[in-house]
């Protein structure tokens, strides 16, 4: 179905985590990479990675993520993440995730998305928001 992208593709990209991306929670000497900023950093891997490879027109959107985060990555240290496609089924595909830094294995786990049409998701959405407008 899709050519450019077949079971054992992989790519990994490797983050910075700045400010941005830590918590705060627990004063400026605790700055830790933030769960909320892996998996988004997780996903935008997985979203590039699967549009460089699909036809025009086409994107993805995520539907599942299942991640342990089993280490601590401090304020400045570089991140990287690799993903690998293990299951593509019509428009679902399905990702083994993990990242490290420097010294240990950060995560690891998995993240489904499908493959969506661009236009047919705007209809969609404009529906939904039509109806919310109605009711």
């Amino acid at each position: 179905m899709y050519e450019n992208l077949t079971v054992g593709t992989s790519v990994s990209r490797t983050f910075t985590v700045d400010s941005e991306r830590t918590i705060d929670f627990m004063g400026e000497d605790c700055r830790v990479y933030a769960t909320p900023s892996l998996v988004r950093d997780i996903e935008n891997t997985c979203r590039d990675m699967i549009v460089e490879r699909i036809p025009e027109g086409q994107d993805s959107v995520g539907t599942v993520v299942s991640i342990a985060h089993i280490a601590p990555t401090l304020l400045g240290m570089d991140v990287t993440v690799t993903v690998t496609v293990t299951e593509i089924d019509g428009p679902k595909v399905v990702l083994e995730v993990a990242a490290k830094d420097p010294l240990d294995q950060i995560c690891k786990g998995r993240h489904e998305r499908f493959i969506v049409d661009v236009n047919k998701t705007k209809q969609r959405l404009r529906q939904k928001a039509a109806k919310l407008r109605a009711s």
